[in-house]
């Protein structure tokens, strides 16, 4: 009968070799999982209109320099107050071409930023449209049966927007992050129009 040293010493190769296919088996499992997991990523992402193409569009390929609408003072606390939490930037860049201005903007929908094209007109919203969507759930909110609700939208005397926008099953913090940028691009165009009424003498 084998001592407990014998034992030990017959044992190690047996635990060696084990380890050894162990470490085989989880090498091999992640060379699966990355680019299994960067696909998913990939195919999280849908780019269904670039920011520059949005523009062109807008403007008939005539795009008008760039501006910026600063985020300070009362401004910056009825936008804290609109979407619940600070804007990521204190400058917001627009474009704009008599009395329709156009925006790019981003807003959290569960996890990730929704880019959101939009087009005010004289006050009222003429377009939006879901430019680039990141999330795995809630894509239904790019289609014309979600976002022609917006139509003519305006902000009402407590600057929310003038209706109720109907839900989708699934995607209630996509629809939240599309209604809260189109109140808050008809809220930075009427504080551009503000900025153009020339003050008594």
């Amino acid at each position: 009968m084998p001592t407990q040293a014998q034992y030990g010493a017959r044992s190690r190769p047996v635990c060696r070799y084990a380890a050894a296919e162990l470490f085989h088996m989880l090498r091999k499992l992640l060379h699966l999982l990355i680019p299994a997991l960067l696909c998913t990523a990939l195919l999280a992402e849908a780019v269904y209109q670039e920011p520059d193409d949005f523009l062109r569009e807008t403007f008939s390929g005539n795009v008008p320099e760039p501006d910026v609408i600063w985020l300070s003072g009362e401004r910056k606390e009825f936008v804290k107050q609109l979407l619940g939490h600070r804007y990521a930037s204190l400058r917001v860049r627009y474009w704009r071409q008599n009395q329709r201005s156009a925006w790019v903007l981003e807003e959290i929908g569960k996890d990730l930023p929704i880019t959101i094209g939009l087009v005010i007109n004289d006050g009222l919203l003429e377009q939006i449209k879901v430019l680039v969507f990141r999330e795995s759930r809630g894509w239904e909110i790019r289609h014309p049966f979600f976002t022609d609700q917006f139509k003519r939208a305006r902000l009402d005397e407590d600057n929310a927007l003038d209706r109720d926008i109907d839900g989708i099953s699934g995607a209630t913090l996509s629809v939240r992050a599309m209604k809260k940028m189109a109140a808050l691009a008809l809220f930075l165009d009427a504080e551009l129009r503000k900025q153009d009424v020339a003050p008594s003498p």
